[in-house]
């Protein structure tokens, strides 16, 4: 009835394993596109919050580019002046007059003081003559002032004749002086050139219209300036400043604020979904996988593996270049290798590379390169039965991985030195990464997990372990049993194709609840002593005997034996009665077995739920037939242990395991041969009669009587 509502509940739990698996694939998948909806649109002179590549190789009008050129080349068209305009010549012309005459009426006063005259000269508004102008304009005489008077009309209708600029103004003025008559003295030069100065203005004046007009036709001279990006190509470096060149290419390929087409979402639900079916395929051609509860809890574990690593690999991988090769992805092969097998690990490895590479620019190359060094991982790590295979799967992968990553750069259009160093040194770290992690979560995880693996089962079958010490120290009989027990099921179980080493190690531990009252056991009595079963009742007797199951499982709490060792100590007489201390009870009861209650004399169980605990099981039986009933040939030897196995089949102790008749045959076969090694008759040695011949010792000839 419980194993038919476990098989009810089966489908159920596949059924909810694929569920949250498929959901948890698609979320990973759609991660960049919630990234983009989550992620403010990029804007230019803001630090990039990610590297970003060229999705594909483009070609386009550069607007940035084009302006910058139409810029120069209308920065370089000179600005547009008008002609000379002769009506400024004659306003400053006439203005200079003024300001003559009113200089002559100045000096002419003759009520006025010197003091008075420069002061009056001051206040002139078109004119600023400083005081020793002014003095010396006071000291000429009338025929020099009028000379003086003259020269600066005409020097300065000479120079507004030319053309005058505002940017040639400086140059105008420097030349005033070499205009003035030689024959005028230094003084009377110098007064000219001041009085000229004053009233020398641009003639020829910008023209903004014009200007604007010529360089706009410069401008519309430029032709257009295209950029290209390679596929892959950088656009915009992590943690640099987004220029208006990178904007503009972040706008041409539409991921300035990206778009997700429905496209985006179901290519990836159809990955996803393909990924999810693709394993369902597998367990339906391998159900045994998942034919036990043990099973199903392995399915859950692999799927929960199988969840943390792409999650891991989608939220770090994409948006960079070195990474890829760093991130230990092939961990997950190394771990599902160890923990199950190497075959579901390379079944295991190919949807979980094609789903972390998805949408990624170089996807394919890292495809190749994480299933290389994913399949050579597995290939070097083998059975995982030494800590050194872990080195040796790191170093595989190491190689590898350089090795593909080396092929990959060589082909790449812009080849480099130092990049091909980078991604081989990111290989080799990325190798170290993966077999440390493994070699880390197979040690952590194997006995939160309820697996036993077999790096855990070389540890505990040392002889040095302490249960296994505090077993031989208490209980040397049970100790000898447990390790004849542990060879005859080694050899059953590889005979069968079982794991010979997990019912190796079962079969060590099975009796440690033993060890707690040890001469309770006929193997741990020693000859001649009473046997304490004759003084208690048949019920106290078998209880005490039944005992030593509970009190293994307290051993093994205690001593943190893996869950599937403890497996061993609750099956091995499954729900079978303790057969001596009941036919006591009966022959007690008078031979009438009615009085009996026979469930005080069963043990609880369960019955073998694996093919390990079966054959200990069988083994345990047949070993204590062996030595009870000491059969003299080979033939009676095989009937023994047919009986045993026949027995232990008609109870319905074996109907939970999945031991078919032919296992059954060929575990007949494998105890009688390893039972009839063991037991083999001794040679029975001739005496010679003291009383006629001794031996004689080395060196001695032999002594014989007249």
């Amino acid at each position: 009835m419980v194993k038919r509502l476990a098989l009810s509940k089966r489908p159920i739990y596949l059924g909810f394993v694929a569920t949250i698996t498929f959901l948890v694939t698609l979320l990973a998948l759609l991660l960049p596109v919630l990234n983009d909806l989550l992620e403010p649109p990029l804007r230019t002179n803001e630090v990039a919050p990610y590297e970003i590549n060229a999705p594909y190789a483009l070609t386009y009008q550069s607007e940035v580019l084009t302006s910058r050129e139409q810029e120069v080349a209308a920065k370089a068209v000179a600005p547009v002046y008008s002609t000379p305009d002769p009506t400024i010549a004659r306003q400053q012309l006439e203005t200079l007059r003024t300001i003559l005459a009113y200089l002559s009426n100045v000096r002419a006063d003759a009520y006025a003081t010197t003091e008075q005259k420069l002061t009056d000269l001051a206040a002139m508004e078109n004119v600023l003559l400083n005081r020793d102008t002014g003095q010396a304009i006071l000291a000429l005489s009338d025929t020099r002032w009028q000379i003086v008077n003259q020269e600066a009309i005409v020097v300065l209708e000479q120079v507004m004749r030319g053309t005058i600029r505002d940017d040639q103004m400086d140059s105008v003025i420097r030349d005033i002086p070499t205009l003035v008559n030689l024959g005028l003295s230094i003084d009377q030069a110098d007064i000219v050139t001041e009085l000229v100065t004053a009233f020398v203005v641009p003639n020829s004046l910008y023209n903004a219209e014009l200007t604007d007009a010529a360089r706009q036709q410069a401008r519309e001279a430029v032709t257009a300036v295209n950029v290209s990006y390679a596929a892959n190509q950088n656009i915009v470096r992590r943690g640099q400043l987004i220029s208006e060149l990178g904007y503009e290419a972040l706008q041409q390929f539409n991921l300035v604020t990206p778009t997700n087409s429905w496209q985006d979402v179901a290519s990836a639900t159809l990955l996803a979904l393909l990924s999810i079916v693709y394993v369902i395929l597998y367990l339906r051609c391998h159900p045994e996988l998942y034919a036990e509860n043990i099973g199903m809890r392995n399915l859950g574990v692999l799927a929960v593996l199988y969840i943390l690593f792409l999650l891991t690999a989608r939220l770090s991988i994409p948006g960079h270049s070195v990474i890829p090769y760093l991130f230990p992805l092939m961990a997950y092969s190394l771990i599902v290798s160890a923990l199950f097998s190497a075959e579901l690990a390379i079944v295991a490895t190919f949807p979980l590379v094609i789903l972390t590479t998805f949408g990624l620019p170089d996807a394919l190359a890292l495809d190749i390169y994480y299933l290389v060094t994913s399949l050579f991982g597995v290939f070097a790590l083998r059975r995982a039965q030494r800590v050194t295979s872990f080195f040796w799967a790191a170093l595989a992968i190491a190689l590898s991985g350089a090795g593909v990553a080396v092929v990959y750069r060589l082909l790449a259009p812009s080849f480099d030195w130092i990049g091909l160093a980078t991604l081989a040194g990111a290989a080799v770290v990325g190798g170290i990464a993966s077999a440390s992690i493994a070699l880390v979560m197979h040690f952590t995880s194997a006995q939160f997990l309820g697996t036993t693996t077999a790096l855990q089962l070389i540890e505990l079958s040392r002889p040095d372990h302490p249960l296994m010490q505090y077993l031989l120290r208490n209980a040397p009989g049970t100790y000898q049993h447990s390790l004849q027990l542990a060879n005859l099921v080694e050899q059953a179980a590889e005979r069968i194709g079982a794991n010979g080493m997990l019912a190796r190690v079962g079969a060590l531990y099975h009796d440690c609840g033993k060890s707690l009252n040890p001469f309770y056991f006929i193997e741990n009595q020693l000859p001649g002593n009473l046997n304490p079963h004759n003084d208690i009742e048949p019920q106290e007797s078998a209880a005490t005997i039944i005992r030593h199951v509970s009190d293994g499982l307290e051993l093994a709490r205690k001593y943190r034996l893996p869950r599937r060792l403890q497996d061993f100590i609750q099956e091995h007489h499954g729900t079978g009665l303790a057969n001596y201390q009941y036919t006591q009870a009966v022959k007690q009861a008078g031979g009438n077995g009615k009085p009996v209650d026979p469930e005080k004399f069963r043990y609880p169980g369960p019955r073998p739920q694996s093919r390990e605990t079966a054959l200990l099981m069988l083994a345990d039986g047949a070993e204590a037939r062996m030595r009870a009933e000491r059969p003299k040939d080979e033939e009676e030897l095989r009937k023994l242990i047919s009986s045993v196995v026949q027995a232990r089949l008609e109870s319905g102790q074996l109907d939970d395991t999945d031991l078919t008749l032919k296992d059954l045959q060929e575990v007949i076969d494998s105890f009688t041969a390893t039972l009839r090694g063991v037991y083999h008759p001794r040679i029975q040695y001739p005496k010679l009669p003291s009383d006629e011949q001794t031996v004689p010792r080395p060196g001695t000839k032999a002594k014989t009587r007249d």
